[in-house]
């Protein structure tokens, strides 16, 4: 009887730790790694993070140059049930619609891309980040719609961001990166 209770309290607290753990890696902190290229010289293809999700579950704006972890399809919109698997299946697979870029546009923001060069609100911005000169494409302006921001790859030539995928809802923005491993 009393193995009975030993292996009762064993299962009890191994499902209370996992409860704990499944919370904190989707609502608070989760480890991620990047791959590919596109945010090259600043994180590289392998490398280990630790991404703040409390921007998410709190849903808090981010700032100007913050490095954020999107769900790229923007056409969708998010459920909670999203929040809750994705951090399992990344344990199989890292979802290919899982991205980590920078932070660009803020809502109302008009940014404009000319000569291979970045304007916010007409100002050509500052990015010692990036891996090289943006290759010209056409002239374009885009202005952020509310609730929403413009994020942008390091290694912009190599990069599948807002300027192809679009402006990026709040409640796609899944996190913060917090630290480099």
């Amino acid at each position: 009887m009393n193995w009975i209770k030993i292996v009762w309290e064993s299962i009890y607290s191994l499902a209370i730790s996992l409860a704990i753990a499944l919370f904190i890696n989707v609502f608070v902190v989760q480890h991620m790694v990047v791959e590919g290229h596109s945010m090259d010289p600043t994180l590289q293809d392998r490398e280990h993070l630790i991404v703040s999700k409390l921007s998410h579950s709190m849903k808090q704006l981010p700032d100007y140059g913050d490095i954020v972890v999107i769900d790229s399809r923007v056409n969708r919109k998010r459920t909670l049930q999203d929040d809750l698997t994705e951090p399992v299946a990344k344990f199989i697979h890292q979802p290919d619609y899982i991205f980590i870029k920078r932070v660009i546009g803020k809502p109302g923001d008009t940014l404009e891309f000319k000569n291979g060069r970045v304007f916010r609100n007409g100002v050509k911005l500052t990015e010692p980040y990036i891996l090289e000169p943006m290759k010209t494409v056409a002239d374009r302006k885009v202005i952020v719609p509310d609730n929403s921001i413009f994020v942008m790859g390091d290694n912009r030539n190599h990069s599948l961001d807002s300027r192809l995928i679009g402006n990026i809802p709040l409640d796609h923005v899944l996190g913060k990166l917090e630290l480099k491993l």
